[in-house]
This record gives structure tokens, sequence and C-alpha cells, in this order.
């Protein structure tokens, strides 16, 4: 395995890092007997695992899961009790480290000055204030508390009340417009909601009013909007007395959140989790992928309106590990906004994801990773969308100075964790995601449901995992469609196109309906816009498939550039590199692509616009100039 860019025998900490001690406990000499054990038997996987991360049960379980009903079905941690406040937040005041540091703010304004520190026992002391005023408001268990709000420390308190008290958290993503906003809240039914009055981006103050008055009017249910960034949230506060609210009694299967995820149709799905699957999930994650510390900055680029705030939020609380929150953009106000973050705090590890660096790699002299003291960072993290090689080699050589193992995780927000991940205690390839993560049995299948090797197929999941939603809120039927209708009802079908090379090395190449199919060859996009990307011109790049009279399906790609670079040399780039069959038609050099405001590319929207059907949603999308310009290709180029 000559092609291998870093290995943990160069590095003294992997062999002392949570899971090598794990391993050595259990007997364990190398991470894939690791796995195959954590696969073929669930059951002591789940339980060691849980027992050694320090999981704390009011009722420990009789049984670790029942899948009598089948793999749709199953239960877990039978007859078991926890909440994820007590374990997150209550027992670090209880071991005595509530004055240790929980949150690290970072404002949009970039000024030191409105930077905040939150330790353990103020979090808590406003986690106990807001469950009492939600109780107090006749809010309880299982009911919904929707979050339209960015991730603030007010918001993290929302979140563990939530928790506490056995409701069910919403987090709605604050970029989105008033229907998206109404179909989420209407779907769960949302009695209460807490915003912002205003959002913040690169400077400028952008009201919610309009949003928010809109979704009021539609909502019958609907009975309060409190603005978190106002007196309101200081007296909502104030209507409970200031005292320890008890934890609500919440059994392991008890849901404690409800994140909705778009579908390519209808409206958007609600998938539903538990307090000890997010925590069993989570915690693993963390704990063994990322090696989370106490006392260690944990620093991931997100919003807690996606899964990845609360995942980070829930996982590095539950270890004591710092939190980072920047409620910005990653280069404002000034392009090396992210590594000042990092060195000024310290940062042991990073998240973020492919589109940011690609867009930290265009830096400006002085503004760059070298131009910051990074020493600090042990590991980095990235998810989200598939890597191009060279901005990943740009992100391990540049960020990472070739010594912090890129943690390339995949899953979604319906399992609420990852299907794959890499360890420390593992080799890694470029843009690698290192095997499957621990307890997931996962493999690529062809379409027969056949394994396959060192070819693109499905990803799919054999087994069960805690975390997995408990089916889709209100409707059985879609989420059997949605992961059990390809191989049936023993297979978790993901809907991600992935491979397995000669050495077991796991990567993913886009997601399935964003496959290009040109003249009978299937391809996913990412490989295309990875081809782009080694031309040094390119900065970042997009590929998708339209209608062709020939060939049913034409590539059409569209590059933001710098300098002069000409069309045909650009899809004569792709030509010699994929062959001229997957050549594209077009190849279009534009200012920039639409995105959301976590950085994701919209190639659903993309397609669309360029193809001159009606676009649909723009409210998650940040630069809806970016569509237009594309919409104003399409009677150009479809001739």
């Amino acid at each position: 395995m000559s092609d291998l860019i870093w290995t943990p025998e160069d590095h003294a900490w992997t062999s002392d890092c949570r899971l090598a001690r794990f391993m050595k406990r259990h007997g364990v000499e190398d991470f894939d007997t690791m796995y195959r054990r954590s696969v073929e038997d669930p059951g002591w996987f789940w339980q060691a695992a849980l027992e050694d991360l320090g999981v704390q049960w009011d009722t420990p379980p009789s049984r670790i899961f029942d899948a009598t009903d089948g793999f749709p079905w199953t239960r877990w941690f039978i007859d078991g009790r926890l909440n994820l406040t007590t374990n997150c937040i209550d027992r670090h005041l209880a071991n005595g480290r509530g004055n240790t540091t929980a949150l690290i703010y970072e404002a949009d304004s970039g000024d030191p000055e409105d930077r905040r520190i939150v330790t353990y026992a103020q979090l808590s002391q406003e986690i106990d204030r807001c469950a009492a005023a939600l109780l107090a408001a006749g809010i309880g268990k299982g009911d919904a508390v929707g979050l339209y709000a960015p991730l603030h420390p007010e918001t993290v308190a929302i979140m563990f009340a939530a928790f506490k008290i056995g409701a069910r958290f919403v987090p709605i993503f604050c970029g989105f417009g008033a229907q998206a906003l109404i179909d989420r809240l209407e779907s769960c039914q949302a009695r209460i909601l807490f915003a912002n009055q205003f959002l913040h981006r690169r400077g400028k103050r952008i009201p919610t009013a309009d949003t928010l008055a809109e979704a009021r009017a539609a909502l019958s249910l609907l009975e309060r909007i409190v603005h978190v960034d106002t007196d309101e949230w200081t007296n909502f506060l104030q209507t409970a007395e200031d005292q320890p609210t008890p934890q609500a009694a919440t059994a392991a299967e008890d849901h404690c959140m409800l994140i909705y995820t778009s579908g390519t149709t209808g409206k958007p799905k609600g998938t539903v989790h538990t307090h000890a699957g997010v925590l069993a999930q989570v915690a693993k994650e963390v704990g063994y992928a990322f090696d989370a510390q106490p006392g260690k900055p944990f620093f991931w680029f997100t919003d807690i309106g996606w899964m990845m705030g609360p995942w980070e939020l829930v996982g590095c609380l539950f270890f004591g590990a710092p939190v980072v929150i920047l409620d910005g953009a990653p280069n404002w106000p000034r392009f090396g906004r992210i590594w000042e973050i990092i060195e000024t705090h310290k940062v042991d590890t990073l998240g973020i994801s492919p589109t940011a660096i690609r867009l930290l790699m265009q830096h400006e002299t002085g503004e760059g990773p070298g131009d910051f003291d990074l020493s600090s960072l042990r590991l980095l993290g990235s998810t989200g969308e598939p890597w191009d090689e060279r901005s990943y080699d740009w992100f391990f050589r540049e960020v990472g100075g070739e010594r912090c193992p890129i943690m390339n995780i995949s899953g979604g927000t319906e399992i609420m964790g990852c299907h794959l991940q890499p360890y420390p205690v593992s080799p890694l390839k470029s843009m690698t995601l290192g095997r499957g993560g621990l307890g997931m049995d996962v493999d690529v299948f062809d379409d027969d449901g056949h394994p396959l090797r060192e070819k693109v197929g499905h990803l799919v999941c054999k087994k069960p995992a805690p975390s997995m939603t408990k089916s889709f809120l209100g409707d059985d039927q879609r989420y059997l469609d949605t992961y059990f209708e390809k191989f049936g009802r023993d297979i978790w079908c993901h809907g991600d196109w992935a491979s397995i090379d000669a050495d077991g090395f796991w990567f993913l190449h886009g997601r399935a309906d964003d496959t290009l199919k040109v003249a009978g060859k299937r391809i996913g996009p990412a490989e295309i816009e990875s081809a782009l990307m080694e031309c040094d011109a390119v900065q970042e790049a997009v590929a998708i498939g339209v209608p062709d009279a020939l060939k049913g399906q034409a590539i059409v790609c569209m590059a933001v550039v710098s300098g002069d670079i000409e069309e045909a040399d650009l899809v004569e780039h792709i030509s010699k590199r994929m062959g001229k069959p997957l050549a594209p038609k077009h190849v279009h050099t534009i200012a920039a692509l639409p995105k959301t405001r976590s950085g994701k590319i919209v190639r659903g929207v993309i397609k669309r616009a360029y193809c001159g059907e009606s676009v649909g949603d723009l409210s998650s999308v940040e630069n809806k100039d970016a569509v237009e310009a594309i919409s104003q290709l399409a009677p150009v180029t479809q001739s």
C-alpha cells in the first residue's frame, strides 16, 4: 500500500487513544478484527462500548436490542432509562467540573468583545431555567419544541432543556423561508418556537419578522414565538422559579429529536431519534473516531439547524470537550477567520466541508493557514460531500501539516451519525472514508444485491443500528419505500454511491439520485467534478445531467475559475481524463455556484435552473443570484 498518506505508527498519541485502550482491554490487536467483531456480535459491542465510554444509565437495559419485528422496526436498549442532558451536562457538575469551559462562542462580527465563554455551571443554570419555563408554559414530555435560530449559547440551552423535560427538539435551519418553516412545524405540531428577530451574516442584519409572521398566521397550533435575541428570552426565563429542574423519566426509546431531511419529491421527511440511540452512536463516533478529550476544544463549522450541530454538541459535551461555535462565514470579516480561531483557542479538532476548504484555498496574502499557529491541531474532520484530490491534499498538507489524520465521515440525518468513518488506529489514503463505522455492517452492492469490490455500487447496511430513525414521522410507508424497497426488508439502502478498493478502503461517489447516465454508461458527478478540479485554474465545479436526444443524457459542467481558460480546454481535459464518451457537452465558467449557508452545492437546483424548469423552494440557498445566472444559460446552450 504505497499510496498511504498517514499511518498511526508515526504518531505516538494513537497508541493511547480511547479506541486503542478499548481494543487492548478486549484483547483485540488490530482494527479490522475490531470491526468484524463489532458487526458479528452487535449485542456485545454496543454493551461493551457504552460501558467503556461511560454512558450513565438511570436503569440499565435488560437486553441490547430486539429485532423480532424485523430490521426496520428494531428496538434498542430494552427496559433501559437514561437522559441526554444528564449525560452531557449534569454529570460534569456532579463530578466537580462545573467551572470548566463548555462553549466558546465567536460572533459574526469577529470582534473579541463579542466573544463569550460559557462554563458547564452557567450552561446548566440556563438549561434549568429554560426547562422550568417550558414546563410553566405547558410544554412537557413528547411535545415538539421548534428552533429557528443560529447556533448560540442560548440555542444550546434550549436543546438540552427540551431533552431534560422529555420534549422533542426540532432544529430548523434559520436560512429557510416561510413555507419550509411552516411545513416542518405543521408536521411536528409544534406549539412553541424559539427564533431570532435578526440573523447576522457578513456584517448585515437580516430581519426574520415577515417569515415568522407568515408562519404564525398559517399554523393554528403554534401558540408562542420566543425571540431569543431580545428581552423576550429573559422574560421567558423569568416565568419560572430559578431552581434546578428535575429530569423527566425518559426511557431509552423515548424520542428526543425530530430532524427534517428533504427528499427529491414531496414534503420534508421527519426523522425520529431517541435518547439512547443518539447517545450511543454519537458518543461512539466522537469518542473513538475523534478521540475527544476533556478541555480540548472541538470546532466543527456547522449550524444547529443541520444534523452536525446536535451531533457535535451531544458528542463533545458528553466527553467534556469545549465546543467552539462560530455564527458567521468562514472568511468573514477576515479571510483567515477559521485559522485565527484555531490559533486563539488552541483547537484540537477542526471539522469542515470540502466546499468550505475550496473557498479557503483562495486565501489572500497573510490570511492562509501558514500565517497562523495551527500546532494545537491533532485531528481534522469533514463530511457532507465527496472530496476532490487537490482540495483534500491541500487540507491535509497546509492545514494539518501532514500530521493530522482526516476523519472523513459519512452518514446522514436519518441515522444521526455515520455509516463510514476512519479511526486513528488505522492508516489513510487520500480522500478515503477508512472502513465501516464500528457496529455498522456496511457493504457495497450491485443492482442485483451482490457484494461489489473495486467498482462503484450502492452503499448498504445489513444490520440495524441504535440511532437509525424510528420510521418517518407519521409516514411508515415512505420510510419503508425510501430505505427498504430496493433490496428488501433486511437491507438498508442508503442512496449513496460507494466503492471499496483492493486494500479495503472506502470511497464515496455522490448520491444515487445525482447519477449521470450517458449512452448507457453510469457515473457519479463527483468523478467528473474531481477531474475538473485537477486543473489549477478551477476553484469549484459541479456536473449535472441534461436531456440529450442522442445519448439520453449529456454531461454539462459549471466551473468557477481564476484567470483565463477556454471552455474547450476544460472539455478536452475531462475527455483525456475520463474518456471521450464521458466528455461534457459544455463546461460553463460562472462567477459562483449556488450553495446553502452551510456551504453545500445545490445540484438539484442547478440542474432545474439550467434545464429551464421551476427551481422550487430557494429558501436554503444563500446566493440566489447565482441561480438566476445559471437559468440565463439554458436557452443558449440546449439547442
